[in-house]
């Protein structure tokens, strides 16, 4: 049992840094949101708040729970894709890591997760919250063309998670250590994912939403998950063209 322990010991450990990287950059971000007011950890219950404050003003008791359920389905499906996506191409799957197929891919999966998202929420409000809600929304074609337009910025980002796995697999078969590039993959594009993330909250979470700002960032974080898909196919060739270079020539009868 020590045997298999020890052999089986690196994939878990290199899960449990990926996830303390992840909490490390969630900490940072939520102590810098925290310290300039882009987010308020104290309820306040008053008119003309941040749009935060009334979600959590609806989210309370049993709800707030099932909301956590909801947003812990929505997290595995959205990590899920990408890894499943690295794996197909790992696994030597026809067209499996390619940029555009990993955009398309990216946004069925953030759709799907849209979908799970909006099917448990829908069960935890009140008649009278769901009323409330309709009244103030646009019409059902608005809200569908809106979801697959929201799904479509997702998929970028899911696109470039799967495309940074990839290229961590090709370093993998050039020799490199898989560990290694997943830690540094997951730090290095996990910041910049970490800043964008807070300047585009701080952008929504406004009494008086300036649609200007927040297109700008919307804009920034396409921009980055495509700089970031470029870079991985990048790493990806020029490893590929390294393990193609040390393979041994094929004997000549």
């Amino acid at each position: 049992m020590g045997e298999i322990m020890r052999k089986t010991a690196r994939p878990y450990l290199t899960l449990f840094g990926l996830a303390l990287i992840v909490a490390v950059l969630g900490r940072a971000a939520l102590a810098f949101a925290g310290a300039t007011g882009i987010l308020a950890f104290d309820y306040i219950s008053a008119s003309g708040v941040a749009i935060l404050d009334v979600v959590c003003s609806i989210l309370t008791g049993s709800a707030f729970v099932a909301f956590l359920f909801a947003a812990g389905l929505v997290l595995v499906v959205s990590t899920a894709g990408p890894v499943l996506g690295a794996a197909l191409y790992a696994r030597g799957e026809r067209g499996a890591g390619r940029p555009v197929v990993a955009f398309l891919w990216g946004w069925a999966t953030a759709l799907v997760a849209i979908v799970c998202l909006v099917v448990v929420v829908l069960g935890i409000l009140s008649a009278v919250q769901v009323g409330s809600m309709s009244s103030k929304l646009p019409g059902l074609p608005v809200i569908a063309v809106g979801m697959v337009v929201f799904a479509a910025f997702i998929g970028t980002l899911l696109a470039a998670a799967q495309l940074v796995l990839v290229a961590c697999v090709e370093r993998a078969r050039a020799g490199r250590s898989l560990t290694a590039s997943l830690l540094v993959a997951c730090a290095g594009c996990g910041a910049v994912v970490a800043v964008l993330t807070v300047g585009t909250f701080a952008a929504l979470n406004q009494v008086s939403v300036e649609v200007p700002a927040l297109l700008g960032w919307v804009a920034a974080d396409v921009v980055a998950n495509l700089l970031m898909m470029a870079g991985a196919a990048r790493v990806a060739c020029r490893a590929r063209a390294a393990a193609l270079a040390a393979a041994p020539a094929p004997a000549r009868s």
